[in-house]
């Protein structure tokens, strides 16, 4: 409880007082003093209750936080609990291994599918090995060697997307960061097999669209998915990243936003107050959502993916000609 406790959001704080009372009824419970069952059952509820009563009036901002909570699953983390016989694939047979974007060989349901996804840490430690999920050209290099490998066995693809975006650094732009996701765009539009992306964090900007044309683009309820961060936003706008807050409300980032302005196909539910809350029943409902979407793909012809894929992005915005 006390890790859940120093994991609280600013808005989460009034679970503070309750976590603490449940620590202290485990204790005496445990203690053997006095049977505390129903009253531990009763305090779990109320953590419960309010988590979703909280959750029901997130604003976007506070969705911002969620979808970087630091024990959020990572790619990783649902390759676990979703599929079976991962085998990861390194290095783009060009520079080097990329570790903050994982892809690999996996079985879903007994069906052989390629994974890739952006992998961030749990830890400070980890997140400096995993450059906090933000990818290098040779990331993105890896990712479409590992979707010519699916073109060439006609295996689905499934990405996980979760980066704050792709890496904006010196040697990152030298080994042509743009030219690798703009390669990437053009060979997604392309691919002859189902696709299907799913944003399971923060989705920011090229760093997220390099792994991310899917046939069926997914949202977790409490992910974001835009073309900047709000505080980049702020910055630029308003000359002051404190304003996030009204950059984050401008900004239409969240599932349901981009739902209604049909950016996204689907918003896959969370468990009460977030992914990080309870990662199995979140895995659950992906692979749900994986299985439901990947059936009416499978079913369709080269030349039917190509066009399914090309219509979805086609059509996105309004357009008004004067």
């Amino acid at each position: 409880m006390k890790d859940k406790q120093k994991n609280l959001l600013g808005f989460e704080k009034p679970l503070a007082e309750l976590y603490e009372k449940l620590d202290e009824l485990k204790k005496v419970s445990s203690a053997g003093e006095m049977d505390m069952s129903e009253e531990v059952k009763m305090m779990e509820k109320r953590i419960e209750n309010m988590r979703r009563d909280l959750s029901v009036k997130l604003s976007p901002i506070q969705i911002v936080q969620i979808a970087r909570h630091i024990q959020r699953p990572t790619t990783l983390d649902y390759v676990a609990l979703l599929l079976t016989d991962f085998i990861e694939l390194h290095g783009d047979r060009n520079f080097g291994d990329d570790p903050a974007l994982v892809t690999g060989i996996a079985k879903l349901d007994g069906q052989s599918v390629i994974v890739m996804g952006h992998q961030k840490g749990k830890t400070t430690k980890e997140n400096i090995a995993r450059n906090f999920g933000m990818a290098n050209p040779e990331g993105y290099r890896k990712a479409l060697r590992i979707m010519r490998i699916a073109e060439r066995y006609n295996k689905p693809i499934i990405s996980f997307i979760d980066t704050p975006g792709a890496y904006p650094g010196i040697g990152a732009e030298e080994r042509g960061q743009a030219e690798a996701i703009a390669k990437n765009l053009r060979e997604m539009a392309e691919l002859t097999v189902p696709f299907i992306s799913i944003v399971t964090g923060e989705g920011g900007s090229g760093g997220a669209l390099g792994i991310g044309m899917g046939n069926k683009v997914l949202m977790l309820e409490f992910s974001i998915y835009s073309v900047i961060s709000p505080e980049g936003c702020a910055s630029i706008l308003f000359r002051n990243a404190a304003r996030a807050n009204e950059a984050a409300m401008a900004m239409k980032i969240t599932a349901k936003d981009l739902l209604e302005l049909g950016v996204i196909d689907e918003i896959i539910k969370e468990p009460v107050g977030g992914a990080h809350n309870n990662p199995e029943q979140a895995a659950t409902y992906i692979k749900s959502a994986i299985i439901k979407n990947l059936k009416p793909l499978l079913a369709l012809s080269h030349r039917e993916l190509i066009a399914d894929r090309y219509n979805k992005f086609r059509k996105m915005g309004i357009f008004e000609e004067q």
